[in-house]
């Protein structure tokens, strides 16, 4: 199967400034996508996007779910010194990296550089959730700040930037939909992307709780960027992810993703995938599947998860492997162009195994 891959988007995607609850220019990025391409393009009211892909079919919707926000910086005001700001700070990264690392805010279209002086954590878990930041200007309130790890660059194999999770996974979605509107697939697809996943998936739980952008027969793929695993490693795949730190996703949904691996894998020698539970966190599918939908999980390995470099015991910037984004987005547009074929209740399955029965059942008596 010979998919385009289009790493422009990738790094312009992963370049964008971000931060949970501000989300905006990732937004503004995903509207011109859309009415480009002239797609639809929906929101409800907690500032979730959707893109659909035009289809006549009543079949249920494929749904590819990633999130738009990054662990980062919120600015609340300057102090009257005029270089000094107090910021509020959204997502798990441990206080130990968050002091002393420099970062950079963005104020419409100016970039403000500044280094964390003091970091308070908060009273629910051991993570800031303030900060005190010399900056080397003034930043309007509302900006999103990030830590200075620099915008998406590719080294040899791997791909870096500031922000990875999940915007990698969010740009991998997009490149599946500029695959798949040139001949949309027989079942309908959609992207469902939504806000500040980082500080407790609020924006999923929004969208599961009042579902305007979803339906209860929707077969929903969350994807991820998941810190790499010692059996889960780079450079070996796009991973099936079977749960999560804490739960275990969708069984019949999970087999059909790795029955569409492995004829992906017949056909084209160049794709690699694995299959592991990953529990470097909880993603999104854990929301779903407790909302009563039908929920499972791609991702890739992710390195210095959060920008947590725990080598060096400092800030930096996260990576992935090129060649498993690139096979994420091959299963993405395999699942999705067979997604039709999809039979709840483990049909496939069960019939394999009958016929293991039937062959052997003569044994019994």
């Amino acid at each position: 199967m010979t998919v385009r891959m289009n790493l422009k988007l990738l790094h312009e995607f992963c370049s964008l400034p971000t931060a949970p609850f501000a989300e905006g220019r990732v937004v503004e990025y995903v509207q011109r996508f859309a009415k480009q391409r002239r797609l639809k393009l929906s929101r409800d009211d907690a500032g979730n996007l959707l893109i659909e892909l035009p289809t006549r079919s009543r079949d249920p919707r494929w749904i590819f779910a990633a999130h738009m926000d990054h662990p980062g910086f919120v600015a609340t005001r300057m102090r009257g010194d005029g270089r000094t700001l107090d910021a509020a700070f959204r997502g798990w990264v441990m206080a130990e990296y968050v002091r002393g690392a420099k970062v950079r805010f963005f104020d419409g279209v100016r970039e403000i550089t500044g280094v964390v002086q003091e970091a308070t954590i908060g009273d629910e878990r051991p993570v800031p959730v303030s900060a005190i930041v010399k900056v080397s200007g003034p930043v309007a309130p509302g900006s999103p700040g990030m830590f200075d790890q620099g915008e998406a660059r590719t080294k040899g194999k791997l791909f870096y930037s500031r922000a990875i999770d999940d915007l990698a996974g969010a740009a991998a979605a997009l490149q599946m939909i500029d695959e798949l509107r040139r001949k949309p697939p027989a079942a309908p697809v959609a992207v469902l992307l939504t806000r500040a996943e980082e500080e407790g998936f609020v924006g999923a739980i929004a969208a599961s709780i009042k579902p305007k952008l979803l339906r209860k027969t929707d077969r929903i793929i969350a994807i991820e960027t998941s810190a790499m695993q010692p059996y889960a490693p780079q450079g070996k795949g796009a991973i099936i992810r079977v749960g999560d730190k804490t739960s275990i996703f969708n069984s019949q949904l999970t087999y059909f993703l790795t029955q569409q691996a492995d004829a992906l894998a017949g056909r084209d020698k160049t794709f690699l995938y694995q299959r592991a539970l990953m529990p470097g966190g909880t993603c999104e599918a854990t929301v779903y599947d407790v909302y009563g939908f039908m929920a499972a999980s791609i991702c890739v390995a992710l390195g210095n998860y959060h920008n947590m470099d725990r080598a060096k015991k400092k800030i930096g910037p996260e990576f992935i492997d090129l060649n498993d984004w690139r096979n994420m987005v091959k299963l993405f547009v395999q699942i999705a162009r067979n997604g039709h074929t999809f039979e709840a209740g483990h049909k496939a399955l069960r019939q394999r195994v009958e016929k293991r029965f039937s062959t052997l059942k003569h044994l019994l008596g």
